[in-house]
């Protein structure tokens, strides 16, 4: 079940379960996952895309193999807020994921998440070429972290 509100999604979520943070782009999917008390994003893994069926297979196995019960989605939003092409491709991407598998999934704004991830990468001294394969995986825990926290922020109103 797609959930446009976080609320509506920790509604769904069983209690101590992890989730998985998504970074979907045009060439690549970013992966991060949390800990079954969803405190912290961990980077992951990038899958290099291919047809819809293969990318849902491998993200069914990374979900089986780490008992992820919700997906969290970056949604590329434009700066001023509008949706744009990328956002209508990563919310077709929800919905044909929603059809293969049942599980709950939401959708975090990402603006900025990657310049975010960039800046960390840089600051750690990380070569180009190492920070071109790792900045998709960090970038999805940058999106799920801000998902985490706001997760954290609404069990404890």
């Amino acid at each position: 079940m797609i959930h446009e509100d976080i609320a509506d999604f920790a509604r769904a979520l069983p209690p101590g379960t992890a989730l998985a943070g998504l970074d979907y782009g045009e060439k690549t999917i970013g992966v991060a996952v949390s800990d079954a008390r969803r405190q912290v994003a961990t980077p992951l893994e990038t899958i290099r895309r291919r047809k819809f069926t293969q990318d849902a297979a491998r993200l069914g196995e990374i979900v089986a193999a780490r008992d992820i019960a919700g997906l969290v989605l970056g949604l590329p939003r434009n700066m001023d807020g509008s949706e744009g092409p990328r956002c209508q491709s990563t919310r077709a991407f929800a919905r044909n994921f929603d059809s293969a598998r049942d599980m709950p999934i939401a959708f975090w704004d990402e603006r900025l998440s990657t310049v975010a991830a960039e800046r960390a990468l840089l600051e750690a001294d990380t070569t180009r070429k190492r920070r071109s394969e790792v900045i998709d995986h960090v970038a999805a825990s940058y999106i799920l972290q801000g998902a985490l926290d706001r997760l954290a922020h609404l069990e404890g109103s």
